[in-house]
């Protein structure tokens, strides 16, 4: 997925600072990550380590959370059921109504065709679960794979907080829906979508990972529209966007922040604990070594990639913008 503050490209760097301080055989350690978002951290380490917790605020989080973490075995025959969804009639619904042209309405966010292919394929998913003819292993897999089939024919210029005037060339694209797997491993994995700074009253692990918002951006204002499709609930879409009422997460606030990471690292029970956070960020590196350095031994690991502005035009990805990523380290003294 095209997502805001993934970090696919610094995969590499996150799991090399790890093992520089915890060591490379973490096959008995606990290791949370509790602002998931896509989960891409988790899962480069789903395969090393005793367990997993994932979490994450938003639903449309937690839906490919609970798939790509909690999944852990195999789910059998699943690609029949990915081919049963592509091959149903259209029918419309919420999106088309909502988030399509269609007759008579304004917002383009899908093509009137996959608006109404998401309407059903989510209508018949729900319906599967709600017969009990599919298990919630097997109905997580589905979600998270509708999300991500949707998100690749999305008419938007990146996030979900405006659409584009004319379809660009992949939202006119037939919506395919293509399967979410996911790594299977032997141990099980646990996935929560609460507030970070209420669960951590709650779980103790091992190594800590914290990638929390580093703006003003709200990631449900911003990734609305995925949420609306995980959930597929009725409420009146707001504006000309078409928002739901959203999670506002106090990471996002300059007059928040502070107080909200300290109060997290403060209740943390865990021993290793490292933060993503780059230069263009509302705390400074100083703030966050001073709030950190206050539980236990401070360190800092940094490195340069571009990361990309999405543009107005039809190409997502369109300018690299070089960015600095700091990994703040912190060994907690109890």
């Amino acid at each position: 997925m095209n997502y805001i503050g993934s970090k696919n490209k610094l995969s590499n760097f996150i799991k090399n600072t790890v093992y520089s301080v915890v060591g490379q055989d973490l096959s008995s350690t606990i290791f949370c990550d509790i602002f998931a978002g896509t989960g891409i951290v988790g899962r480069n380490f789903k395969q090393e380590v005793q367990k997993v917790i994932s979490n994450d605020f938003e639903y449309y989080s937690y839906v490919l959370n609970r798939n790509y973490i909690g999944n852990h075995l195999q789910i059998h025959d699943k690609e029949r059921y990915i081919l049963e969804l592509n091959n149903l009639e259209l029918k419309e619904g919420f999106v088309f109504h909502n988030y399509c042209k269609g007759q008579n309405g304004h917002r383009q966010y899908f093509s009137d065709e996959n608006g109404k292919k998401i309407d059903v394929i989510r209508t018949q998913i729900e319906e599967w679960k709600s017969n009990k003819y599919i298990n919630d292993d097997l109905y997580y897999f589905l979600l998270a794979s509708l999300l991500e089939s949707a998100d690749k024919v999305a008419n938007t210029a990146s996030v979900y907080g405006a659409y584009l005037k004319h379809l660009k060339k992949s939202a006119q694209k037939t919506l395919i829906l293509k399967p979410a797997d996911f790594e299977l491993s032997e141990q099980k994995h646990e996935v929560f979508n609460i507030d970070s700074n209420l669960l951590i009253k709650q779980i103790e692990g091992d190594i800590l990972y914290l990638d929390p918002p580093y703006n003003a951006r709200q990631y449900g204002a911003n990734y609305h529209l995925l949420n609306t499709i995980a959930k597929y609930d009725q409420f009146i879409p707001k504006g000309k966007t078409g928002l739901r009422d959203y999670n506002k997460s106090k990471y996002c606030s300059t007059n928040s922040v502070q107080n909200e990471f300290e109060e997290l690292i403060k209740n943390a029970n865990f021993k290793y604990i490292f933060l993503s956070y780059n230069n263009e960020g509302l705390m400074s590196v100083r703030q966050i070594r001073d709030i950190m350095s206050r539980f236990g031994k401070y360190d800092l690991a940094s490195t340069n990639y571009q990361r990309f502005k999405a543009d107005k035009d039809e190409n997502r990805n369109h300018s690299a913008i070089k960015t600095e990523e700091y990994l703040h380290i912190l060994e907690k003294q109890f």
